[in-house]
């Protein structure tokens, strides 16, 4: 990441650009598009922990369809700022929007209906790279917007909700400053294992105050703590 000593003047010029979300998702090499995503109604973030748009976003409703995953295989989130815009040319999420990336499993009976209120597992996560200096939203930007990860090979077959999310902290200085950019996917995934692994809930994962929210990211950082329970990897 770039550091800057006008960071005030940064944050604020933030605010405006970069706004980004989730869009489209990738299952062992199948492009999906956004055919199972709960597409934000716009690009401003959550900055609220505490409220339920913390879990699928502000206003979203289900979709009828379901995208299908195996247990053990391969799924990418892809972000970008406009709506369609898959450019590789154009930054996934720009405006000095630097913070983690992560993505959340919920296992529910209907997809198609859940409204996130459930039990969450962190299946990826990307923090704060001292020795490269970058972000998770950095590497975002370095690979069009997409970010793959293992699908636990030992968790029970049926619907879950995944979701993808990105914490920008360009102005986490002060308390309501994150903004949290999440899409909800629908899911159906296939395989023959049997965990259900414990998890958290939104809204109650996070606090304002936990120390990878509210930080100020111009400074020297040594050791960034990616807000959440650790990643399970089965």
């Amino acid at each position: 990441m770039k550091y800057f000593t006008s960071f005030g003047l940064l944050a604020c010029a933030g605010s405006v650009l970069g706004h980004s979300t989730f869009q489209e998702m990738w299952s062992d090499g199948k492009d999906y598009a956004s055919t199972c995503a709960r597409l934000p109604l716009n690009n401003n973030p959550v900055t609220s922990v505490s409220t339920n748009d913390v879990r699928c976003n502000a206003g979203t409703k289900p979709v009828a369809t379901l995208c299908n995953v195996t247990a053990g295989g391969n799924v990418i989130i892809e972000m970008h700022a406009q709506p369609g815009d898959r450019k590789c040319s154009n930054l996934a999420i720009g405006g000095n929007h630097y913070g983690p990336v992560m993505a959340y499993m919920s296992k529910v009976s209907d997809a198609t209906t859940n409204v996130g209120d459930g039990s969450w597992f962190k299946v990826a996560e990307d923090g704060y790279n001292t020795a490269t200096k970058k972000w998770g939203t950095d590497l975002l930007n370095d690979n069009c917007g997409k970010r793959s990860f293992k699908v636990p090979a030992n968790i029970a077959p049926g619907n879950y909700l995944l979701r993808a999310e990105a914490i920008a902290l360009h102005a986490a200085q002060s308390s309501g400053g994150a903004q949290l950019y999440m899409t909800c996917f629908q899911i159906n995934v296939s395989g023959s294992g049997t965990a259900n692994p414990a998890g958290v809930k939104f809204p109650g994962a996070y606090k304002a105050t936990d120390p990878g929210i509210l930080i100020n990211i111009y400074n020297t950082i040594t050791n960034y703590v990616i807000p959440g329970p650790a990643v399970y990897t089965g």
